[in-house]
């Protein structure tokens, strides 16, 4: 909470000389977009997900590249840099819950960019680390980011930058997903996971809502999911607070995952840029029923894969309701996943709130785990009402 209000005191007081750090491109190279094309302006903002397991995720940001190829080389002309000077570093749990870091601006040609580079600093042994973990009941890591001490972190974008605009984009960090750990080394590797996303209106784009207090912790998930994909997630305040932002116009299934609960969903949340989207008050929280965990586990080829566990719903739909990390040196995975039907609710857009939750007793204890690289996907169906041999993935 203390990290929290400092990443806030300093966002409103602090930040806003980063608007104009913005570094110059490769214009005079000729490349895509010379200097003789109209400018526009690209403004960009750095969030977080929640992370799970750690106390502070840290990463030093010295600069924002953008091209309009997505396969443009490191030293080819038309790159165009936001530079932050000095580097900036910033704890990733300090950005969840709706907070955003604007990271600086540069005027390049308009256009459409379709590649991203984020350069971090490399850890030089010097104190504060650029880049480190804090795992919950341990101590400050060095977390290995080999790729981002070079070229940077590459990440797909499209980014359309009209004549004489300014556009808002954000880059939503999953600090969760990407910090990875190798065995029991006690060393920790980033494996990025971050989303380009772009910010139309400051009026909408959030989803707000309160879980109940037994649950207001770094450790319950709130997210908004599409076709079981997550596609922004927080974690709440210590009030219970949560605020979904910014989240992409469209509808969207709520699903809140806590300890020791079954998971809750909300479905048919609709997300527009114009108004805030209000799940639910203080007066009327999410409160998941207690749930009895099952483990689950095994093993995955190769180690850079991502693991998840899925629940389909009677009727539909399907989400996503753990997410599992893979240790870098074995590919052992590990869930705990409740045994108890999950719990789900209709949003109503008019109060005066009544969640009206039910039980989907056909849903107890069914799951699908599926292993995914980037060039294939396996699943395996599951059900923890009674105990689950551990599994096995091979990936080509």
């Amino acid at each position: 909470m203390k990290i929290r209000t400092l990443a806030l005191i300093a966002m409103a007081f602090g930040l806003q000389w980063l608007a104009g750090c913005g570094g110059g491109g490769d214009d005079a190279g000729g490349g895509i977009g010379g200097s003789g094309s109209p400018l526009g302006t690209l403004r960009m903002s750095l969030t977080d997900a929640p992370a799970c397991g750690y106390d502070a995720v840290n990463i030093t940001v010295e600069r924002i590249r953008v091209h309009q190829s997505d396969g443009a080389a490191d030293n080819d002309s038309g790159w165009h840099d936001i530079a932050l000077q000095p580097a900036r570093r910033v704890d990733l749990l300090s950005l969840t819950n709706g907070v955003l870091l604007e990271l600086g601006e540069v005027a390049l040609p308009a256009g459409k960019y379709t590649q991203l580079r984020l350069v971090l600093a490399g850890n030089s042994g010097a104190t504060p680390l650029a880049n480190s973990v804090v795992p919950t009941d341990g101590s400050e890591t060095a977390l290995d980011t080999p790729s981002a001490q070079q070229s940077g972190l590459k990440l797909k974008a499209n980014i359309d930058v009209p004549a004489g605009k300014l556009v808002d984009f954000v880059l939503d960090f999953d600090a969760c997903k990407s910090v990875v750990k190798r065995g029991n080394s006690g060393k920790y590797n980033l494996k990025p996971v971050v989303t380009v996303i772009p910010l139309l209106s400051d009026a909408g784009l959030r989803v707000i809502g309160y879980v109940a207090p037994s649950i207001a912790s770094g450790a319950t998930s709130v997210s908004v999911q599409a076709n079981s994909m997550p596609v922004k997630a927080t974690a709440p305040d210590a009030n219970g607070l949560f605020v979904l932002y910014p989240v992409p116009v469209g509808n969207y299934t709520l699903v809140v995952s806590a300890p020791g609960r079954v998971t809750a969903v909300i479905t048919g949340v609709p997300v527009v840029d114009t108004a805030q989207t209000i799940v639910n008050n203080s007066a009327l929280r999410i409160d998941p029923p207690l749930a009895t965990l099952r483990p689950v586990s095994g093993n995955v080829t190769p180690f850079d894969a991502s693991v998840r566990a899925l629940q389909m719903l009677s009727g539909g739909p399907v989400v996503e309701v753990a997410w599992a990390s893979v240790d870098a040196l074995s590919g052992g995975f590990a869930f705990v996943l409740p045994i108890e039907a999950p719990v789900r609710t209709s949003f109503a857009a008019i109060g005066p709130f009544s969640l009206g939750f039910s039980s989907d007793a056909a849903a107890a204890g069914r799951y699908t785990i599926e292993a995914a690289d980037a060039s294939a996907v396996k699943t395996q169906a599951i059900d923890v009402n009674s105990a689950v041999a551990p599994l096995s993935f091979s990936l080509p």
